[in-house]
């Protein structure tokens, strides 16, 4: 385990003019996800026949950009690719995919997390961090200082590295959207200029949100979301336990993401739906709810406050937001699916727009640190509002 000096002064010693130093271990950096094979990537069949092109070519891009909605296996990919292109095993089999073999030494360190040609970054990483004032930062993006360190200097000893596969080392940044703009700018030399046989994959929602050039000098990689009949038969085969009712809930909310079903699942978000929906559809009818924003706080602290008592140096504010897109999302489901139904009968639209509009200033007031009961209980009352025609101010 890594530790660092860290001065400890006593009185008496401070009189004599005395310092004593203390180890203080760091925080040892998580093991990377286990990847599953490329071929077992559900419901991306277009998304992983481009990468396996890209390793029959035998001329692997170095730079990345997988692209898509939330939790539709971007990150899930990325590992299968990893697992690939750093495995000097890797080659056609005989079905003709490209894959590596499942029983060799590389395959068996990246399934226990061990391999340290892999590294996964993202915004939770700043925990792990040299500098106790990076450590000690809100985990609401990821910093420059992240990137240098886990990133741009491990990159530099590339050439070092006694060569494996297709790479030598992989990084993976996951939800890069979250890249301040000078940790984006720390990587574009990284990207012009890229050590040999290192390959950075960025895995994001938001692509627009990386700049230009980074878009530029990558290989872009579209997932889309899974039909429904892919996505039925992925939770059979996961065989969660769940209702006829939580099982068709869960594939209408998650609107072709497993991912997204798997996490609402394990959260709990049905539960919140059959707790708000008596309550949301009051509001949606005009309504004032007086119940309606309490509940929906109570549901978000109770959730962010699980979540950092089930995780070591989890940050509160971290999980306030997390919780909070959880009950955004709920919200912007239930409303996009009463607009889509309001456009077919040509009645209603508008009133179903101005309550987006109020949902969307709910997002914007709780990113500029308002209280979140505050953004909750006015939430409530613009969505009645709303539907009895009233001015949103």
């Amino acid at each position: 385990m890594a530790k660092r000096p860290v001065k400890s002064t006593s009185k008496s010693q401070r009189a004599l003019g005395e310092s004593r130093e203390t180890e203080v271990p760091l925080p040892v950096m998580p093991k990377a996800p286990a990847p599953i094979a490329l071929s077992a990537v559900v419901g991306q069949e277009r998304a992983v026949g481009v990468l396996r092109d890209a390793m029959a070519s035998g001329r692997v891009h170095h730079a990345w950009i997988f692209h898509g909605p939330l939790g539709v296996g971007k990150f899930t990919a990325a590992l299968a690719f990893a697992a690939c292109l750093l495995d000097p095993t890797t080659e056609a089999t005989f079905t003709g995919e490209i894959a590596p073999d499942p029983d060799s030494r590389v395959q068996a360190m990246l399934r226990g997390g061990a391999h340290p040609d892999l590294v996964v970054v993202n915004r939770e990483t700043s925990k792990f961090h040299d500098d106790k004032q990076v450590r000690d930062r809100k985990q609401t993006n990821i910093p420059i200082n992240v990137v240098r360190q886990f990133v741009l200097d491990p990159g530099a000893l590339t050439a070092q590295v006694t060569p494996g596969g297709a790479a030598a080392k992989v990084f993976i940044i996951d939800e890069a959207e979250l890249l301040g703009p000078p940790a984006q700018n720390a990587l574009l030399k990284f990207l012009e200029e890229p050590p040999e046989r290192t390959v950075l994959i960025l895995v994001t929602s938001n692509p627009e949100l990386l700049l230009p050039t980074i878009r530029s000098r990558c290989q872009r990689v579209a997932f889309t979301p899974l039909p429904q009949d892919a996505l039925q038969k992925w939770l059979r085969a996961k065989g969660l336990e769940v209702t006829p009712v939580q099982r068709d809930w869960l594939v209408a909310f998650c609107e072709g993401s497993p991912g997204a079903l798997l996490r609402a699942h394990e959260t709990g978000i049905h539960a919140w739906w059959t707790r708000l929906e008596p309550l949301l559809a009051q509001a949606e009818q005009g309504k004032h709810v007086v119940e309606l924003g309490p509940l929906m706080h109570e549901l978000v602290d109770a959730w962010a406050k699980a979540w950092v008592e089930s995780r070591e140096n989890a940050s509160k504010e971290a999980a306030n937001t997390a919780a909070a897109e959880w009950m955004f999302r709920v919200l912007a489901w239930r409303m996009s699916g009463r607009l889509r139904a309001a456009m077919k009968t040509g009645a209603g639209a508008d009133v179903v727009l101005s309550q987006l509009d109020a949902l969307r200033a709910a997002e914007t007031e709780l990113d500029a640190n308002v209280g979140l009961q505050f953004v909750m209980e006015k939430l409530a009352a613009e969505v009645a509002a709303c539907a009895r025609g009233e001015a949103v101010v």
